[in-house]
């Protein structure tokens, strides 16, 4: 398996000899408003053209709809008949830009001898749900590839955990920028990843959805010093810069 980190929370895995890509946030740096007053989002460009990061893409899933996850760049440059697995609620919205393939994600799924299974995910605690709409994350298994747990758009809480502890995946992604909205936390921060880190200690821990948007407050830099005082180093804790590419393989049994 190769996870290429596109910007943001775009992935693009290589996985089992197909080629996915994971929400599409594909416009322009200063493209979208500020979300905390500081600056236009993304902070960042892309780390590659368009085409570039579109070449060889076979199936889409998308998260959610808000625009850091599936812009409107992306809505206009996805090929329309590319299939997409969308959160359940979603599907109508992606299907009126003009997508024909698009399938709500509402257990488990198979798709050219890959599995997605959804998983529950929570855009924050309390009332800032509500502002935050529903989210979902989701497990992706192949043979002969590491098990994958993609956590998404949410905050630790039990569901999160329970997963984890479930499922046991090789790897998991999560979302480490500490982001908030009106004060509250609606994606992992430092303390959350390593916790991520803690429960699963055979895991590869891969924290992205880092420095592109205005309201994050942890930096990769910021993530790397958190993990180093509690004893997480690499190879356990991840944390690529845009454009990169980690290779990953199943452990041996």
């Amino acid at each position: 398996m190769k996870l290429q980190l596109i910007r943001n929370a775009t992935l693009k895995l290589d996985y089992a000899g197909h080629t996915v890509l994971i929400d599409p946030f594909l416009g322009p740096k200063d493209s979208l408003p500020s979300f905390a007053g500081r600056a236009p989002n993304p902070l960042v460009g892309l780390p590659f053209d368009t085409d570039t990061i579109l070449a060889g893409v076979e199936l889409v899933i998308i998260s959610h709809l808000h625009e850091d996850h599936f812009d409107d760049t992306a809505k206009h440059r996805l090929p329309k008949g590319l299939p997409i697995f969308c959160q359940p609620g979603d599907e109508e919205a992606i299907r009126g830009a003009g997508f024909r393939d698009v399938t709500p994600l509402l257990g488990k799924a198979q798709w050219q001898g890959l599995k997605l299974t959804r998983r529950d995910g929570s855009h924050g605690l309390g009332p800032v749900v509500q502002d935050m709409g529903p989210v979902m994350g989701f497990s992706l298994e192949a043979k002969g590839e590491p098990t994958v747990y993609w956590a998404g758009d949410t905050v630790l809480y039990p569901a999160i955990e329970k997963t984890i502890h479930d499922t046991k995946p090789d790897v998991i992604v999560t979302h480490s920028c500490g982001a908030r909205w009106d004060g509250a936390l609606i994606v992992m921060d430092a303390a959350q990843t390593i916790a991520v880190c803690e429960a699963s200690k055979k895991s590869i821990v891969v924290a992205t959805h880092m420095e592109a948007l205005d309201h994050a407050t942890v930096s990769r830099g910021d993530l790397r010093a958190a993990a180093s005082a509690h004893g997480i180093a690499l190879p356990r804790l991840l944390i690529p810069d845009d454009g990169d590419v980690l290779t990953l393989i199943p452990p041996v049994v």
